[in-house]
C-alpha cells in the first residue's frame, strides 16, 4: 500500500556529519565527461552559468546525454538525489533513466520523471522495476512552481521505497526490490529516446544506502 504525504511547507537540507559510504557524484559541468566518464551527445545541450554553477540545459526536443554506466548497479539499499529546474514544456518528461542491460524481458530500471500541469507547475514520478517488483510513486496532487532549483530524491533501505522533493516526503511503499545489474544510463530523456526533459540538472548523487533527509545535499 502506498502511504501519501501531502506537506508542501519548504524545508532547508542539511548535509549528513559523515560522509556517505559507496557513493558516486555526477556534476554536470561539462558535456563530454559526466563523473569521469565519456559521454554520448545527441541534440544540442548547452552548458549554461547558474547561481549553483555549471549545469547542463534540455531543450525538451531531442537533447539527451548518454553514459555507459548503472552508478547502482548491485547495490541491495539506495539514494539517488539530484538538483534540477524544471522549466515547463510537455507533460510527460523521464529525465534519469537507469537501466539494467541487456533490457529484456524485464526492462530493469530505476527512473526520475515529472510531470508539468497548467499552471506553471509540476509533480515528481519516480519508478523502479525488475524482477518481482515494480513500484510508481507519484502524487498529482502536490505540485511545485516551474522556474526555481528544487533537490529531488528517492531512496530503498531493504523494505521501503521512498521519493522526496525538497526533503519533504512525497510518498512511499513496501517492495521487494532485488539489486539491478550493470548497465547505462540517459540523461534528459528516457533511453529508447522518449518523453525529453525541458530543463536544466546540475548534479546527481548515487548512494548505496538509504539517507535520511537530513544527510541529503545542501542547496546553496
Amino acid at each position: 500500500m502506498i502511504r501519501h504525504a501531502f506537506a508542501l511547507a519548504p524545508l532547508i537540507l542539511a548535509t549528513g556529519a559523515a560522509a556517505a559510504p559507496m557513493r558516486t557524484v555526477w556534476t554536470f559541468d561539462r558535456l563530454d565527461r559526466i563523473g569521469g566518464i565519456a559521454t554520448q551527445i545527441e541534440g544540442d545541450p548547452q552548458l549554461i552559468d547558474t547561481p549553483l554553477g555549471k549545469a547542463v540545459q534540455f531543450d525538451g526536443a531531442d537533447d539527451a546525454l548518454f553514459i555507459d554506466r548503472h552508478p547502482l548497479a548491485g547495490a541491495r539499499t539506495f539514494t539517488i538525489e539530484a538538483i534540477i529546474r524544471p522549466d515547463g514544456g510537455a507533460f510527460e518528461q523521464r529525465w534519469m533513466h537507469l537501466a539494467e542491460e541487456p533490457q529484456l524481458p524485464l526492462n530493469t530500471r530505476m527512473m526520475f520523471e515529472l510531470r508539468v500541469v497548467p499552471g506553471n507547475s509540476w509533480y515528481l514520478d519516480a519508478f523502479t522495476t525488475g524482477e518481482g517488483y515494480k513500484q510508481t510513486l507519484v502524487f498529482p496532487m502536490t505540485r511545485y512552481p516551474i522556474g526555481p532549483w528544487y533537490h529531488v530524491a528517492q531512496s530503498y533501505d531493504g523494505k521501503t521505497y521512498r521519493s522526496y522533493v525538497e526533503g519533504i516526503l512525497q510518498g512511499e511503499a513496501e517492495i521487494a526490490f532485488k539489486p539491478q545489474g550493470d548497465g547505462r544510463a540517459s540523461i534528459g530523456t528516457r533511453i529508447d529516446r522518449r518523453n525529453y526533459f525541458h530543463g536544466a540538472i546540475r548534479l546527481a548523487r548515487f548512494t548505496r544506502r538509504a539517507l535520511k533527509p537530513s544527510e541529503f545535499l545542501k542547496l546553496p
